[in-house]
């Protein structure tokens, strides 16, 4: 039992006098004694996310555990929540309070409980106790969170603004932008801060018990409100979901992947419905549940148990325990509970944002250790830089046309053997294009007049928002040819089919130094650069008070950019999925058509496979139909040698740490065979799981088997012919020894650095692509050498300066760390961060704090989550460092 000196509790911090608190079956009385035997301790994880150990007797029912919950709590309406575990089958199930704890959880030290909400009334004035409504809104607050609460954009807007009063009070721009950085509330979060903001602002002197009352009010008016759905199908095999709400039994039928759902009117009494579930436990499950939401809403008093019968059973003995509705109403609202004073805490942060605001002012206190002018250099205006990115990310991206435009075509042209429909393809659709962008190329160097080097300081530079505006406009004018940019993706890879020559020029010219990418890439270029314009003129409209000249240009540009991307978005996704695919189709030897349509592709990377001989490093690679395992060949080309291949309908996964004595292991269980896995860590193993799951769960929701990706059927894992310690050593070789281009692609880069890339990883990437001048320096040399800096495909990319036609040299960055130079490695400099892998240690200084705040957040799309959450710290820290140079001025 929670001793009330080992910690505070709950109700303590929330500034609740200490009490008794209240059991369900004898009002009014202390928690029962627990029944004698050894002792075992239950992790509880809370609804404010803070997990409590509660210590109950091993033959103590699960009821004894709730009662120390609540009592911890100081709850009174307490049989509106319930404990939930996970099972041995990966399922959620409620704690069943009559039976004992132990009898339900088999490895106590393995799991922990969460207390949720288990019943949503209909309306929130039925709740009586602040506190509970308080629970509700957290309850509200994490269903929002995970996507499970779906709703509009304003409504959750709405929901969020009233969180935020809740958490820190009243409106501050500082206090509000910093808050909404650090927490995420909801998936598109940052799409809406602007909404956000704008409603918050409205909230001045709303209490936090308000704020719930109003979160409360939105929430239940919702059509997901307290809803949890259970996969099922009809009598005639189409799938829907089940859910139980306070009027019954609801049924929805699902029209998209998305959560989009057309909700079924409650059937009449007389007709019979069948529903068949993927399971007998899956059945039950949601059965128990039936019977608890019927017995709490509609009954009077608890149902009485049933007698025992003499000589033999028939039938489930579960009924539902505990108070009903109307007996909780009636009891709190004869009680003196609701008069008990409330005092909650605000401003709370969950315990990753605590750990990051502590990394934060760590981190500050190095930055000031060793760079204690590192506050007085900020720029007089951030415009600049906005227009100075604007400005090198546009020489980049005329170079990246031009190897389509000029330099592609050029070598093509020496043979006349591209098809003219190809041909025309191209330069229908790229050639207008280049020319606008020259053209525009022009205008931003006039505009900025880069030569003077104190325009940022006087501010007499020329604003770009206008200048925007008219090429925006003019892209516009071409967005029919930008739609067309994946039909010439498509049509060249046709032509490469049918031509073995042209294939063989086109992978000639990939290996040109001004190829620095695969040349599939360089084909969506244009629909990239549309989310760069559109990530630019968010800054700079951030930056932009409504008083300023180029305020309503920028806001103009930015509402036309939005427009282009939200309609092209469709095309670009398709895009970049096929380029993908033919992509990773040049990387694998042994398999049938990649780019097959309906397929996905969602993660690839390193892990272990347990075989007979031990653990041995093999290449994963998972489709939305199929999973498929490889090792490194030695082939001209190093392609990884395809294994085997896992269907992923019907597969089930679990992790298997316990079962193989291997950290970070994981069972595959497939319908032919089953694997045993290894990630690197924790993080890489969580990353595989979640993805194999959501495969898993959307390639049996089409209800399409998957299609055999194996050119020829080979044999299993135990017959593939063993790699030679040549074979093993070579594959193991460093990359920067590696003199094939191919051997930098991201597979192989993969491969070396044991780690692992998605899909939503590639397309975060093509986002942060930046470009610009950076000092480098190796780590045993004395001078900086000024360079001119790409950084693309999760790589850095070297030249001499803008007007280089190909790189000198290039650094994959997957796996490497990302930190800040110690006061010991005599750095002496300002803006500068530190790039380290194994012995290679780069070190690369910026011209400014704008842009080293860009420099070092970019990385956030390609490294592991470790060095995530160090890049996180970091950017917080340029972020933190200019609200501190604020208050000091």
């Amino acid at each position: 039992m929670v001793e009330p000196g080992d910690r505070e509790v709950a109700g303590q911090r929330l500034g609740i006098p200490e009490s008794l608190g209240v059991s369900t079956l004898e009002p009014g009385q202390r928690p029962p004694t627990t029944p004698p035997g050894r002792q075992v301790s239950i992790r509880v994880q809370l609804l404010d996310d803070v997990t409590e150990v509660f210590n109950i007797s091993q033959r103590a029912p699960a009821k004894a555990l709730f009662d120390l919950v609540c009592v911890h709590l100081n709850l009174a309406e307490r049989d509106y929540f319930g404990l939930q575990y996970q099972n041995p089958r990966r399922m959620m199930v409620w704690l069943d309070l009559l039976k004992p704890t132990l009898k339900q959880i088999r490895r106590p030290k393995n799991t922990i409980l969460r207390f949720v909400v288990k019943f949503f009334p209909p309306d929130h004035t039925q709740l009586l106790e602040e506190l509970t409504r308080y629970l509700f809104a957290l309850q509200i607050k994490h269903d929002l969170a995970c996507g499970r609460l779906t709703c509009n954009d304003t409504s959750a807007a709405l929901l969020v603004s009233h969180i935020v009063q809740s958490e820190i009070g009243d409106f501050d721009e500082v206090q509000s932008f910093q808050h909404l950085l650090h927490n995420k509330y909801m998936p598109n979060q940052d799409a809406l801060m602007d909404k956000i903001t704008e409603y918050h602002h409205k909230h001045v002197g709303q209490t936090p018990a308000e704020s719930d009352y109003q979160l409360l009010e939105i929430a239940r008016r919702l059509e997901m409100y307290g809803v949890r759905l259970h996969p099922a199908k009809d009598r005639e095999g189409t799938k829907l979901s089940l859910a139980v709400s306070h009027i019954g039994l609801l049924v929805f039928q699902v029209l998209y992947v998305l959560q989009m759902f057309i909700h079924q009117e409650p059937f009449p009494c007389e007709d019979t419905l069948e529903f068949v579930m993927a399971s007998r436990d899956c059945c039950k499950i949601f059965w128990k549940i039936c019977v608890e939401y019927h017995a709490f809403f509609r009954l009077f008093e608890e149902p009485k148990p049933k007698a025992k019968a003499v000589l033999f059973t028939r039938g489930s003995s579960f009924r539902f325990s505990g108070r009903t509705q109307k007996q909780v109403f009636d009891y709190v609202k004869d009680s003196e509970f609701q008069k008990v004073p409330f005092e909650r805490k605000t401003n709370s942060l969950t315990p990753f944002a605590l750990i990051r605001l502590t990394w934060c002012l760590r981190v500050l206190m190095l930055c000031w250790t060793f760079s204690p002018s590192f506050f007085q250099k900020c720029p007089t205006d951030k415009a600049y830089f906005i227009a100075k990115e604007l400005l090198t990310t546009e020489r980049t991206f005329q170079k990246d046309l031009a190897v389509i435009t000029v330099w592609f075509q050029a070598v093509l042209g020496k043979e006349d053997i591209l098809p003219d429909s190809v041909r025309t393809l191209i330069n229908t659709n790229y050639d207008p294009v280049y020319q606008l962008h020259q053209a525009f190329l022009k205008e931003v160097e006039q505009r900025l007049q880069e030569g003077r080097s104190n325009a940022h300081i006087k501010g007499d530079y020329q604003r770009v928002g206008d200048v925007m505006l008219k090429n925006i406009q003019g892209l516009k004018q071409l967005t029919s040819l930008l739609q067309r940019h994946g039909e010439v993706l498509v049509e060249l890879e046709r032509s490469c089919r049918a031509s073995q020559r042209l294939q063989e020029l086109c992978r000639e010219f990939e290996q040109q130094k001004v190829c620095y990418l695969s040349l599939n890439m360089f084909l969506l270029r244009p629909l990239h650069r549309l989310l760069h314009y559109k990530l630019i003129l968010e800054r700079l409209c951030k930056h932009y008070p409504p008083t300023h000249q180029d305020f309503r240009d920028s806001r103009a540009a930015l509402a036309d950019i939005s427009e282009m991307v939200l309609q092209l978005q469709g095309t670009m996704m398709k895009m970049e999925n096929i380029q993908k695919l033919l992509e990773l189709k040049k990387d694998l030897t042994g398999i049938q058509d990649l780019a097959i349509p309906g397929r996905e592709f969602i993660r690839l990377g390193c892990l272990s496979k347990l075989s007979g001989k031990g653990l041995q490093q093999r290449m994963f690679f998972l489709f939305s139909d199929s999973l498929v395992y490889t090792s490194r060949g030695m082939t001209a080309d190093n392609q990884f040698k395809v294994h085997g291949q896992l269907p992923l309908y019907g597969m089930t996964i679990r992790e298997s740490e316990d079962e193989w004595g291997v950290p970070h292991s994981f069972t595959l269980f497939g319908q032919r065979q089953s694997v045993v896995v290894a990630a690197s860590c924790v993080s890489e193993m969580v990353k595989w799981m979640e993805d194999i799951r959501m495969a898993v769960v959307l390639v049996e929701q089409s209800n399409r088997p998957s299609t055999d990706l194996l050119s020829t059927k080979s044999p299993e894992e135990g017959g593939v012919e063993a790699e030679s310690e040549e074979e093993l050593s070579a594959s193991r070789s460093s990359l920067e020894r590696q003199s094939a281009q191919r051997g930098n692609t991201t597979v192989h880069v993969c491969w070396h650095r044991n780690t692992s890339v998605s899909m939503v990883d590639f397309s975060v990437a093509v986002e942060n692509q930046l470009s610009g001048n950076l000092l480098r320096k190796f780590k045993n040399s004395n001078g900086w050498q000024k360079l001119w800096v790409v950084f693309t495909n999760f790589s850095l990319f070297f030249y001499k300066s803008h007007q280089d036609d190909y790189p000198l040299a290039s650094l994959p960055l997957l796996g490497y760390s990302l930190t800040v130079p110690a006061e010991t490695e005599n750095i002496q400099k300002d803006y500068v961060f530190k790039l380290h892998f194994k012995s290679h240690v780069y070190y690369f200084r910026s011209e400014s704090q704008y842009t080293f705040q860009r420099s070092v957040p970019l990385a956030t799309c390609l490294l592991s989550s470790v060095v995530w959450c160090c890049l996180v710290v970091l950017s917080s820290v340029v972020l933190l460092c200019s609200v501190v140079w604020c208050c000091l001025q």
